[in-house]
């Protein structure tokens, strides 16, 4: 099962990353939204209700985690460029993911949250230095420092790890 959750492996923490590091993830961040609308317009209805796994979120839910997550993603960038070491608000993302607009709510609308966000998101990351890329921000959750490169590795996998879940479902109608 753990196959299932983890299709391309857990993503590892505390590793360093270089500035050639940072250029990819942000490039593969930059074509995330248009490689995944390419899958769901493959999807039909049906398909978009269907888990990746027993007791897994349904494509619906894996699209609208997808914008509320990197929605996150993108405030705690900000925050961590504006302020010193800011403790970030973590959520519950099964939780969210149970709401309504969650649960039931419209992906497509999503999928314009996530092609949006995505485009702010990289017009700010190319602009940053080397130094910027350093600057840490606190999660309460995990109890220690992250540096925003670490955070941008952890949304790049995140992309990848999301997208091979609809690829499961999609391989699997």
């Amino acid at each position: 099962m753990e196959h299932l959750k983890y299709p391309i492996g857990k993503f590892e923490y505390g590793k360093s990353y270089t500035m050639q590091d940072n250029l990819k993830h942000i490039e593969e961040i930059e074509r995330f939204p248009e490689e995944l609308l390419s899958l769901v317009s493959k999807m039909d209805a049906s398909l978009i209700e269907k888990s990746y796994r027993p007791g897994g979120w349904t494509g619906r839910q894996i699209i609208n985690h997808l914008a509320d997550s990197h929605l996150n993603a993108y405030v705690r960038t900000k925050l961590t460029l504006t302020e010193d070491t800011p403790t970030i608000k973590p959520y519950n993302q099964d939780a969210w993911a149970n709401m309504e607009d969650g649960k039931d709510g419209s992906f497509v609308n999503s999928l314009k949250v996530i092609d949006a966000i995505h485009a702010r998101w990289v017009y700010l990351l190319v602009t940053l230095k080397d130094r910027d890329f350093q600057r840490k921000y606190i999660h309460p959750e995990y109890k220690r420092e992250f540096q925003l490169d670490e955070l941008l590795a952890l949304y790049a996998w995140h992309c990848k790890q999301h997208y091979a879940h609809l690829k499961i479902i999609l391989d699997n109608k």
